[in-house]
């Protein structure tokens, strides 16, 4: 009797949030959520402009998940690799975020379109929908390269500066010594901020803006993810492992080294 081919679940960590995520064979499940309908339409438009650096809506299981495809590649994890922190990889990551703003910015959202929203945000009218989340967990390499980005729960209609912001936290990184992976404690932060915003081909005008712009973002985050976290869950468990404690300390750390970091951008 010839063996039955069996769907195996295989569940993937490395989201700080995201529960029930599963690989099964060449696609991924997850729970469907409100804003779902709004990443969904986000990831066609993607995939409909050629843009081959997401994954694709597939559809929803039989369990009620959305289906994903899977995307090839190595996903970083803590403690950081030497390859994720090297400036090839920043370079990389820069290119691939103006990538995705270029593919994104003919996107029309539909009216109507909920999203998560209850997250920090800059003022002024909306360019894109931002990913607003690219951290070294939602970036796919190949072979070293940063390759795709996954992950677009926490997307929605941003300025362009928001997402390189929120990309520099994490990939500058703009944080505290105490606070940041191994390979990046005496990080020259200055000069890798620079190297990103040339990489993405940030306009000088727009990177006088890059600070006060972290400044905002850090204050409203800080908020936001306190009152997430009174909801329970995952951004619970965030909050309780020190989330608000590092980023005072990135706040503080950003406030001491403003004068050299702005040179280095300006």
């Amino acid at each position: 009797m010839g063996a039955v081919a069996v769907d195996i679940e295989v569940p993937l960590s490395g989201g700080d949030v995201s529960e029930g995520v599963v690989r099964v064979g060449e696609t991924v499940r997850r729970p469907l959520r409100a804003h779902s309908p709004a990443v969904h339409g986000l990831l066609r438009h993607l995939e409909k402009v050629g843009f081959d650096a997401a994954p694709r809506v597939l559809g929803v299981d039989e369990r009620g998940r959305e289906v994903l495809s899977w995307v090839p590649g190595e996903v970083p994890h803590r403690p950081l690799a030497a390859y994720v922190v090297s400036e090839d990889a920043l370079r990389g990551v820069g290119r691939l975020l103006r990538r995705y703003h270029e593919a994104v910015a003919s996107y029309e959202v539909p009216e109507g379109t909920y999203w998560d929203e209850d997250t920090s945000n800059m003022d002024g009218e909306p360019e894109v929908v931002g990913h607003c989340d690219v951290t070294p967990e939602n970036v796919v390499f190949r072979a070293g390269v940063p390759a795709a980005l996954i992950d677009f729960d926490l997307a929605r209609p941003t300025t362009r500066l928001f997402d390189v912001v929120t990309a520099l936290r994490h990939w500058g990184p703009i944080e505290d010594p105490a606070d940041r992976d191994a390979l990046l404690y005496r990080a020259d932060v200055g000069r890798r901020l620079r190297v990103f915003c040339d990489a993405y081909g940030l306009e000088r005008e727009l990177r006088r803006d890059v600070l006060p712009a972290a400044r905002v973002r850090f204050e409203r985050s800080y908020r936001a993810m306190r009152e997430r976290a009174e909801r329970g869950g995952g951004w619970a468990r965030i909050w309780q492992g020190g989330a608000g404690p590092r980023i005072r300390r990135a706040q503080d750390w950003l406030e001491r080294h403003w004068d050299e970091l702005d040179a280095c951008l300006c």
